[in-house]
């Protein structure tokens, strides 16, 4: 059997402690069956790491470094590094000792047998032991796990798992947009939207605490979730994406509402009162559903997009307008009477935005603007 070659990336920023231990251990994971390559990129450190990295390279050809002059972050380490890659098979190793290299031996498998593209490997399928650390940092890592699938329609069990393993012309065929950790549920999206068959295997996991060096915090959860509405939102279940909407359209409701009020408090009438409210919550929404649910699937030009966005919107102003005052005349109250009308305007929104404005396939006659998706 020929051997397989495993390019191992390895980004590092302020690891001197524990690099030269890591790289130890990825070494030791070579074989008969699997020759490794491996490609440090230092994230312009400020300790010594990259003076190591570079001892380390000097004395094993398999090694190469790569180095960044400016701190960018871990996706863009990786970036850096998956673009050097010329193995059969791409894989992620932290600079640090919460993982096991010689599991590769066995996350590489599915690859090899061509039975899969891409292997994560779960810290929570069933393992023997672990060990236990900090509650609020798992129950966000299953939290993220959870909207992920939610959007990806996949089911795994660990989104952010280091160990992400792919076949090399499949992540390097992905474009990688996230500097941060911001990685894992961009590169989650991009290979189930790409339909990869992709695979689980139970893996080890020794966590280290923020005193040992842990540099993910709850910022990065945030911006985490971000990534999962904006790379996979204009791909999720429709279902999923009605839902999502109506969060857009909950936050443009209480724009809207709010300019509403402050116009109703400063006499300036009902109908006048909407149509100043309006233009807030409509900026907001716009703004909301190209950076979240549906930008990357316009194929309008901007003028055209632009164009119909407004008219729906136009429209919904008059469901809004009408239905408000039509309320109000039966006797309901100004405010109950505006709420009640937003919620028809949020369903009719999303119906046009989906199946109009953003859809996938505009009308006959209307020029698209190729890669706008892309933007």
């Amino acid at each position: 059997m020929s051997q397989t070659t495993l390019s191992i990336v390895i980004p590092c920023y302020n690891e001197e402690a524990t690099l030269q231990i890591c790289v130890d251990r990825v070494l030791a994971v070579a074989n008969d069956e699997l020759a490794l390559e491996i490609i440090i990129v230092d994230d312009c450190s400020s300790d010594n790491s990259l003076e190591i990295a570079r001892e380390i390279a000097a004395g094993d050809g398999r090694i190469q470094v790569a180095a960044h002059e400016v701190n960018q972050g871990k996706g863009a380490a990786l970036r850096t590094g998956f673009t050097k890659a010329t193995g059969d098979i791409v894989a992620v190793q932290d600079a640090d000792l919460e993982y096991n290299p010689m599991e590769f031996r066995e996350l590489v498998k599915p690859i090899i047998e061509d039975r899969a593209d891409v292997v994560f490997g779960s810290r929570y399928l069933k393992i023997n032991d672990r060990r236990v650390l900090y509650f609020w940092h798992s129950l966000m890592n299953h939290c993220l796990t959870f909207f992920s699938n939610m959007y990806t329609d996949l089911g795994l069990t660990d989104m952010e798992t280091c160990y992400k393993v792919f076949k090399r012309e499949v992540i390097q065929s992905i474009d990688i947009k996230e500097n941060r950790f911001g990685f894992e549920p961009e590169v989650t999206a991009k290979i189930a939207q790409k339909r990869c068959r992709i695979y689980e295997m139970a893996i080890s996991y020794n966590p280290r605490t923020y005193e040992e060096g842990k540099k993910i915090d709850w910022k990065d959860g945030v911006r985490a979730l971000y990534c999962i509405l904006h790379y996979s939102g204009h791909t999720a279940p429709a279902l999923v994406q009605f839902f999502t909407y109506f969060f857009i359209g909950a936050i443009s409701w209480l724009v809207n509402i709010a300019a509403f009020s402050i116009c109703l408090a400063s006499d300036m009438g009902i109908a006048s009162s909407i149509a100043v409210a309006y233009v807030p919550a409509t900026l907001v929404n716009y703004f909301l559903c190209i950076s979240l649910l549906f930008k990357h699937k316009a194929q309008w030009n901007e003028k055209a997009e632009l164009l119909v966005f407004l008219t729906i919107t136009a429209l919904a102003y008059l469901l809004d307008t009408g239905t408000t005052i039509a309320l109000t005349k039966i006797g309901l109250g100004a405010i109950a009477a505006k709420m009640l009308a937003s919620i028809m305007t949020i369903t009719f929104n999303f119906l046009g935005r989906k199946y109009l404005t953003f859809y996938k396939s505009p009308l006959p006659g209307w020029k698209k603007t190729e890669n706008l998706k892309n933007k």
